[in-house]
């Protein structure tokens, strides 16, 4: 499971270096956008006294969660080292910082952003700048070398936590910091800290989709619900028969790496758990056009898979009631 995840996130990674050249946004959606991206999540994190001296591309090459040396203290002379580097926006900026008797490390385990990040420190003039290739369980820099480790939206994205937390620990000097943006949780989804019949409607934003215990989530999500209470989520779901490596492509192209369901079997998920009045409402439907760039770079003709693609993937609104009764079972099924 582990190197499956490598190989989508250095796949997904990879062909966002390219989109970004050609002066495409990294997000993933059907159309580039202007500006700093499309994603709410990875948008509008830098100011732009930051950027505006940066390269563009390093600017549009970021896919963070938020912005790490805005929370990291650097000093001249520092030794810094970015986990998981990408186009080199962190790298950049921190190498302004600790001035030209420090140093700024980048790491990053694809080819393609290395390269782009390469291309962005020789345009922005950084001397004090070095990317390395690797991956960030396996730090390629010796014991107690480091001064501040930063990291921006990449530890979560990684196999193994432990790996990654005790090569930081090794890698940094005695009394070094660490300061990284990330994306957490409190709880998960499939075991939810609160009581049984205790919320009354539930919503969720495209997570649903991610998880590997989809029927445990809709247990738990019916247990915690009020009889009576609403089910109100939005969700990537799939419509027929699909070629799986067809499949892997769109889905990648949407976002949804964790994997979708086909909407048959999202709503047969949903009745043995129990629900009723089951509706799923596409909100948006993908077409191969949408995502020819994307699919051309991944090896993929969109004009000849465009009869498998075409109306089968979309974004829909998700909705379903806990009944009234809890012997009671669904009765009403309507699908949009």
């Amino acid at each position: 499971m582990a190197t499956d995840v490598r190989g989508v996130l250095k796949e997904k990674y990879g062909q966002a270096a390219p989109r970004v050249k050609s002066r495409g946004s990294s997000c993933c959606g059907a159309t580039a956008a202007s500006g700093l991206g499309c994603d709410p999540i990875t948008s509008h994190l830098y100011d732009a006294a930051q950027t505006g001296q940066l390269p563009e591309e390093a600017v549009l090459a970021s896919l963070g969660c938020g912005n790490p040396t805005a929370l990291a203290e650097l000093n001249p002379g520092e030794v810094v080292l970015d986990l998981g580097s990408g186009g080199g926006i962190d790298v950049l900026l921190s190498a302004r910082r600790v001035g030209p008797t420090g140093k700024a490390y980048g790491l990053d385990m694809t080819d393609e952003m290395l390269a782009l990040a390469n291309e962005n420190k020789r345009k922005a003039g950084a001397e004090n700048v070095e990317f390395l290739k690797g991956e960030i369980e396996h730090i390629p820099l010796p014991d107690n070398s480091v001064d501040v480790i930063i990291s921006n939206c990449v530890i979560n994205l990684s196999a193994d936590k432990d790996r990654v937390l005790r090569e930081a620990f090794r890698a940094l000097k005695p009394g070094a910091r660490f300061a990284v943006s990330d994306v957490v949780t409190r709880g998960e989804i499939e075991h939810i800290p609160l009581p049984d019949n205790s919320v009354d409607v539930i919503i969720s934003n495209c997570v649903i989709n991610l998880s590997a215990d989809k029927d445990r989530v809709l247990r738990e999500s019916f247990r915690v619900l009020k009889p009576g209470g609403r089910f109100a989520v939005s969700d990537v779901v799939t419509r027929g028969e699909i070629a799986p490596e067809i499949r892997q492509s769109v889905l990648l192209w949407v976002g949804c790496v964790g994997g979708a369901l086909d909407e048959n079997e999202y709503r047969n998920k949903l009745v043995a758990a129990g629900f009723e009045q089951i509706t799923i409402q596409p909100t948006r439907v993908y077409r191969a056009e949408d995502a020819r760039d994307f699919l051309s770079e991944a090896g993929v003709n969109a004009d000849a898979i465009a009869p498998q693609v075409d109306g089968k993937f979309m974004s829909a609104f998700v909705r379903a009631v806990k009944p009234s009764s809890a012997a009671a079972r669904p009765t009403a099924l309507k699908y949009m």
